[in-house]
């Protein structure tokens, strides 16, 4: 195969123009290929092949810097930088992350995998090679759905103020992971539709020079164009006008729900396997409460399908359903706006995602104390586990804002009932409720109505030892607890419910019959849950043991390695358990 010859991106310059058509369609076979056995981002990987083709071979990477926005299109930018082989050879597919990746390669110069960052790094990169006397290109790379993030135009913005050297790759495919929201994109389709003739050009309002390339997916095309910008002495955008999900027919045909995919679909047909999972079941649950209440209305920000909204959802719900666009910090201060005016939001956001609109959930929402819902998915520490995409560093996130109440339901039973109290419910503040990941539909906890003032449900009495089983990790104490039983320990089962709430007169029952506490939390434990119970025993004799995740970041870690290397596993909680027990005895 011609990319086994692809060492660097010297071996792309020496490639003719059908050489390189060649290159791109072996690029888009191995992709195929390795996203069958590994899954991973379809879409965005295969509309951009040509475009990173023709930018290695016309500007000097590394030297010339490529920052790649959300960079869930770099894998062919990493085929053509000496990481082919984790496409080539099967038993490499997990040498490199999905994402850009420094510690990889000298081409890639940021971890990313959040949206709309790359014209802001690239500005300053210009700004530190600029202050160095410094000469190279800087090139950012980022596609229609990510402009629609505050920080993209924060970029722009400033980066035509500084009027030096670097080069904004607009990568319009016209869509984001779902379809595009916002008044920004008729006048991009307008763009499309005149050539980039139309006089309502965003990019030229802001101060910036601009390009347009009608086929962004002709190699000789966006050379030609490349070309013409580099060594540009001034900020310019190359508006290039691309196919999402290019050369694989299912792709191009379901742009949405071939944005990423699982392994095991079918190569020729696209089919893939089916199951239910707990997004549709919710989807289908708020769509009969927007029966139940006219005013109540989902807001989402750009990933749909993690709330079970497919396409079909979607316009079920009509206006009821709002998707902002990759606009998190609009979508919290949305939510708590509605709230405010008499309607009830439901705003869904992963857990990885809430961290984007930290200053909204503090001054627009909590502050104000208005009774917006928030579902949080995906939180776990069994979630996603790109170092980009970790999703356990929510509890203390929510937990240490005034206002908020974060419920943490243990099983779907009980988060239906809390999501149909938040609900129903006006008079109360902020309420957010963690989808549950354990897979549970129901348990021996009980099942609540009314959470207006909810305390911990003790489900199992025993003595010495009390465990709290946050959330998901509610299944695990019941595991624990048997363990503990073999051992002549009959321990106390706690369900908190909720990470903000300290049921004192529950804290204060256990001192009575128990020496030992145990705090179980599916995330980080640095400022988290279990940290408030320690502190809340602080001044007793009662030992407090607080188990959860480190607060360090993780990549592509295995969910059976996290738990042991956070003495997690039921067999390191016995040990300590015993341990901390036997040091409470007299000696």
């Amino acid at each position: 195969m011609l990319i086994e010859s692809i060492h660097s991106p010297a071996d792309v310059k020496k490639l003719s123009s059908a050489d390189m058509r060649h290159l791109a369609s072996e690029i888009r076979e191995l992709l195929i290929k390795k996203l069958h056995k590994h899954g991973g981002h379809v879409g965005p990987n295969l509309g951009f092949v040509e475009a990173t083709i023709a930018l290695h071979y016309v500007f000097n990477s590394p030297e010339d810097k490529i920052v790649f926005d959300v960079s869930h299109q770099t894998y062919p930018h990493k085929m053509l930088t000496a990481r082919a082989g984790a496409w080539l050879d099967e038993a490499r597919y997990d040498d490199v992350s999905g994402y850009s990746e420094p510690s990889e390669s000298p081409h890639d110069h940021f971890i990313i995998g959040h949206t709309s960052t790359s014209i802001s790094l690239a500005a300053g990169l210009a700004k530190a090679r600029d202050l160095l006397g410094q000469k190279h290109n800087v090139i950012a790379v980022i596609g229609d759905g990510s402009l629609s993030g505050g920080e993209a135009f924060e970029g722009l913005d400033n980066l035509a103020e500084q009027g030096t050297n670097a080069i904004v790759v607009f990568n319009d495919n016209q869509m984001s992971i779902a379809e595009n929201h916002g008044g920004l994109y008729q006048s991009l389709a307008e763009l499309r539709a005149s050539n980039g003739q139309a006089p309502g050009n965003y990019f030229k309002a802001l101060g910036l020079d601009y390009r347009y390339v009608a086929d962004g997916n002709d190699v000789d095309a966006l050379i030609a164009a490349f070309s013409e910008v580099k060594d540009i002495g001034h900020p310019v955008v190359v508006h290039i006008n691309t196919v999402k999900g290019k050369g694989y027919a299912p792709a191009e045909s379901n742009k949405e729900a071939w944005h990423w995919t699982m392994p095991g679909f079918d190569i020729a047909t696209g089919a893939r396997k089916s199951g239910e999972w707990i997004g549709s079941r919710v989807a289908d649950h708020l769509l009969a409460k927007m029966q139940e209440h006219p005013d109540l209305v989902v807001i989402n920000a750009a990933v749909p399908a993690m709330l079970g909204f497919d396409k079909t959802r979607r316009e079920r719900a009509g206006r009821q359903f709002v998707d902002v666009g990759i606009c998190e910090e609009h979508a919290c201060a949305f939510a708590s706006a509605i709230a405010k005016g008499g309607a009830r939001p439901v705003w869904s956001v992963a857990s990885t995602f809430l961290q984007r609109t930290y200053d909204q959930l503090s001054q627009d929402l909590c502050i104000n104390n208005n009774p917006a819902t928030i579902l949080v998915t995906a939180a776990s520490l069994l979630g996603m586990n790109d170092v980009t995409h970790l999703c356990w560093f929510d509890i203390p996130l929510l937990c240490n804002i005034p206002n908020m109440t974060y419920f943490c339901p243990t099983s779907e039973a009980e988060y239906f009932a809390m999501m149909d109290w938040a609900i129903a419910v006006r008079e109360r503040g902020p309420v957010a409720i963690r989808q549950p990941e354990n897979g549970v539909a129901t348990n021996d906890a009980a099942i609540l109505q009314d959470y207006s003032s909810c305390g911990y449900d003790i489900t199992r009495h025993g003595s010495d030892v009390a465990i709290l089983g946050l959330g998901n990790f509610y299944k695990l104490v019941g595991e624990l607890a048997d363990a503990l039983a073999e051992k002549g320990i009959n321990a106390t089962l706690v369900n908190p419910r909720c990470a903000t709430i300290i049921d004192t007169n529950t804290l204060e029952s256990l001192k009575a019959e128990h020496k030992v506490v145990i705090t179980l939390e599916d995330g980080v434990v640095d400022g988290g849950f279990g940290d408030k119970i320690a502190r809340y025993y602080g001044n007793s004799s009662m030992r407090v043991l607080v188990r959860g995740a480190a607060k360090k970041f993780e990549d592509r870690y295995a969910y059976s390695s996290i738990l042991e290397a956070n003495g997690l596993t039921v067999p390191q909680l016995v040990a300590s358990a015993t341990a901390a027990l036997a040091a409470t005895r007299p000696q």
